[in-house]
């Protein structure tokens, strides 16, 4: 009895192990099943830390042209208008992850160099060119580009009279160039006779009358 006992009991004993055995080699399965996984996701999260990398550098890049872009069109137009060396440049700084723009205006002559901020630059003439300009910059250099007029209102508020011929014909140029119509409201008598249709525009009362304004 003993022995039979015995002879059962080392039976079970390895059914146990056998079973023991087969769970581990389960688990060594699934081990390597998850190493391999694991391999994969570290792969996969290489590639999207250099996919981030280069948007991150195209996004810099991107913005480096954009920025470019507009620190040309409106150097061009402020030399233009104001005919001097004077030029436009924007600053970017990163604060907490987001990009924040400072703009300047530099005047130089032979002597020396002046960096100002466009509301303290000659006045506020600078701010009204520099504010006209961004506007056209931001129009022809967005994409894809923004279709439509570019409608201004009172672009010349500020600006001296010994400029307003130059700002005139930049403005005119300005839309053949880019073959954008502009519609402007102004109280400027010669950048009124610049445009091909004008109106006048007259209170009675309480009551607005618009006129066309006919040339002689």
């Amino acid at each position: 009895m003993e022995l039979e006992k015995l002879k059962n009991d080392i039976n079970l004993l390895g059914e146990f192990v056998n079973k023991e055995q087969g769970k581990k080699e389960n688990l060594l399965e699934l081990k390597e099943k998850i190493l391999i996984d694991i391999e994969k996701s570290d792969e996969e999260l290489k590639i999207l830390d250099e996919v981030l990398i280069l948007l991150n550098k195209t996004s810099e890049y991107a913005r480096s042209q954009a920025k470019n872009q507009i620190e040309l069109i409106v150097t061009k137009c402020l030399q233009y208008i104001f005919e001097s060396n004077i030029k436009f440049e924007i600053e970017i700084e990163e604060l907490r992850s987001k990009a924040s723009a400072e703009f300047y205006v530099i005047n130089e002559t032979e002597d020396f160099s002046l960096k100002t901020k466009p509301e303290i630059s000659r006045g506020g003439g600078v701010v009204d060119i520099v504010s006209l300009a961004l506007r056209i910059a931001f129009l022809q250099t967005h994409k894809p580009l923004i279709e439509g007029p570019l409608v201004l209102d009172e672009p010349a508020k500020h600006v001296s009279e010994d400029y307003i011929y130059n700002l005139g014909e930049f403005i005119k140029q300005t839309s053949e160039m880019f073959h954008r119509q502009i519609i402007m409201v102004t109280h400027n008598s010669h950048l009124a006779a610049l445009s091909e249709v004008s109106y006048r525009v007259d209170l009675n009362g309480s009551v607005s009358v618009v006129k066309p304004i006919t040339s002689s």
